[in-house]
């Protein structure tokens, strides 16, 4: 009687089992077909942000997966196909507003920013210090103050030239390391932050202020001799290399926090983190060109678990509670907020200093 009961039970689990399985796979089937895959063109700064497997969890949840491709922002802007893309996802306002005319659309999305920064060691700090270059902000962060910075650079300065350099005593000229200007951002920033200063606190606006500048603005780049396309190659110098490769180098805030919490982070007690005095931030402004590019947009925007991995990738966002609470999590010694901001020039006038540093580049 026993067995009479048993056989059909085990029949009707095998049936459930077999339906259950079918109907997960058909699901999970679907749920792929359902994903829209989205393809664009990024900065490098925003790779590791995308290739976050919590961030593509986060993005499947909203039915997209990215496929991406690295360049530099002026490169997006310039030599790019756009019509090929879903969307674009420069650094800097000024390429962004360039793409947004070439695409010929209005909508873009500014998913977060971050501030212009100065990766260096504690050693060099303490030089500048002593020269008034650098100062210690409420304890807790250093400035850099950029006017006088830029003078010892145009004056062609050497570190041996500088009070207490012994600790640095090498004949390497006083330089900010930068990316390469025809191609990265992050070195059109810096080029945006000495035009502002060379023509005395003011943001270049004409082809007739830029051509009294243009030779010290070109003196900064053109001595640093060869320089990487992407911001990532400097910083990762900066990492393994010490400041016998370059004391000073120009990054994004972003890049240090987020190596700052990685397990296995490069950056020891030695190293610091300096604050242009003043500062320019850098907005990643996402450009859609269609729907689905406008779907991840949408996303970035406005997703608070999206925003949240932002953060955790050192970005600033409109969280600002969350940024805080981050920075103290991690017992990072960052501003809160950063009063003196300039603005970057419109992206004409900085290509137009871009393509007249580009022809001296030619003509060395």
């Amino acid at each position: 009687m026993m067995r009479k009961l048993i056989a059909p039970l085990l029949t009707l689990l095998l049936v459930v089992g077999v339906g259950a399985g079918i109907y997960v796979s058909v699901n999970e089937q679907l749920g792929k077909e359902r994903i829209v895959r989205v393809r664009g063109l990024i900065g490098s700064e925003k790779e590791d942000f995308f290739r976050d497997p919590r961030v593509v969890a986060a993005l499947e949840k909203r039915g997209l997966a990215v496929d991406l491709e690295k360049a530099g922002s002026r490169q997006i802007a310039t030599q790019f196909k756009l019509v090929n893309y879903d969307f674009a996802f420069p650094s800097g306002s000024p390429a962004a507003e360039k793409i947004k005319r070439e695409a010929k659309v209005n909508k873009a999305y500014e998913v977060f920013f971050t501030p212009m920064a100065v990766a260096s060691w504690k050693l060099i700090a303490g030089i500048l210090e002593a020269n008034g270059i650098v100062s210690q902000r409420d304890g807790i962060y250093y400035i850099i103050d950029m006017t006088r910075l830029l003078q010892f650079a145009i004056a062609e300065q050497r570190w041996s030239d500088l009070a207490k350099h012994e600790a640095y005593n090498v004949k390497k000229s006083v330089l900010m390391a930068t990316t390469d200007v025809r191609q990265s951002n992050s070195a059109a920033m810096y080029l945006s932050l000495a035009s502002y200063i060379l023509n005395n606190n003011n943001i270049v606006d004409s082809a007739a202020q830029i051509e009294p500048i243009i030779q010290r603005l070109e003196s900064l780049f053109l001595r640093q001799g060869f320089v990487e396309n992407s911001s990532a190659g400097p910083f990762n110098d900066y990492l393994v290399m010490g400041p016998g490769k370059a004391p000073l180098v120009m990054i994004y805030e972003a890049q240090y926090l987020q190596e700052a919490t990685r397990a296995n982070s490069g950056l020891s007690d030695a190293m610091t983190l300096l604050y242009p005095e003043p500062t320019i931030f850098t907005k990643h402004i996402l450009i859609p060109f269609n729907d689905k590019g406008d779907r991840l947009g949408v996303a970035l925007a406005d997703d608070p678990e999206l925003q949240k991995l932002a953060i955790e990738h050192g970005f600033r966002n409109r969280d600002a509670a969350g940024f805080r609470s981050f920075v103290k999590n991690h017992s990072l010694s960052v501003p809160d907020t950063l009063v003196s901001v300039v603005e970057p020039p419109t992206y004409e006038i900085l290509e137009q200093m871009i393509v007249m540093i580009e022809q001296r580049y030619k003509g060395n």
